[in-house]
């Protein structure tokens, strides 16, 4: 089935060439310049991916991102200036997949089109065949791709959900950023790329911290990411749970 993807930008000599360029390699593409047209067009159809511009007439990239969140959870790849690192963090944690910046190759934008949809086509082959993983008070199902913690649905993203399976199955071990990037982004980080950073910090609003206090995901300088296990927590800890 050929794969469906809107670009929203304002830039109508942009999206020609996008356009034509994806459709080149085998993509149905539909474009729209206006931010409240756009929303209305991606709540109605069918899509594998949209192409997210910040800066649109009628309805901000940021504002439009918040209100399809409410209903779907279609990926999304946005496009920020180069620079605007503010623009990349924020975009992340309202919900976007991924970023790319002004100005940019048509060829890297194609990988990380492709790398989304790889990261989708696995989770879909492989989610009912993994068992569910629970470490403490916390359970991961990766079938109805649900997150309980106590008895209390935790709503996270595509993203959010990936990145805490990997670190919830390997529990008590670091994670190094670049494996997280690679297994949950479908590629590897450029320098001073904070984007898996960000999705931590998502994580850690949402779940809180464990009832002694401690993080729960727990950072190790220059290396990454480790979901505090029992192993982990000192016999006085335990007696504090």
């Amino acid at each position: 089935m050929t794969e469906k993807i809107l670009i929203i930008d304002d830039d109508a000599e942009l999206c020609e060439m996008l356009s034509e360029y994806l459709r080149k390699e085998g993509f149905a593409v539909e474009a729209e310049q206006h931010g409240i047209r756009g929303l209305e067009r991606a709540r109605n159809s069918d899509l594998h991916l949209i192409v997210l511009d910040v800066m649109l007439p009628g309805l901000n990239g940021f504002d439009l991102l918040r209100q399809l969140r409410t209903t779907s959870d279609v990926p999304v790849l946005l496009l920020t200036a180069r620079g605007e690192e503010l623009d990349r963090i924020v975009g992340l944690e309202i919900g976007a997949d991924d970023y790319l910046s002004k100005p940019f190759n048509a060829r890297e934008l194609l990988a990380r089109i492709r790398a989304i949809g790889r990261r989708n086509t696995r989770e879909q082959r492989s989610g009912a065949a993994k068992q569910p993983v629970r470490v403490g008070d916390v359970e991961l199902d990766p079938g109805s791709r649900t997150v309980l913690l106590g008895n209390k649905v935790i709503d996270v993203t595509t993203v959010e959900f990936n990145l805490l399976e990997i670190l919830l199955r390997s529990a008590g071990n670091v994670v190094s950023r670049d494996d997280i990037a690679t297994a949950v982004l479908g590629r590897e980080l450029s320098p001073f790329d904070r984007s898996i950073d960000v999705h931590i910090s998502k994580l850690r609003k949402k779940m809180g911290t464990l009832a002694n206090g401690r993080e729960r995901i727990k950072t190790i300088r220059n290396t990454g990411y480790m979901y505090v296990s029992l192993a982990n927590v000192s016999p006085r800890e335990k007696q504090l749970r």
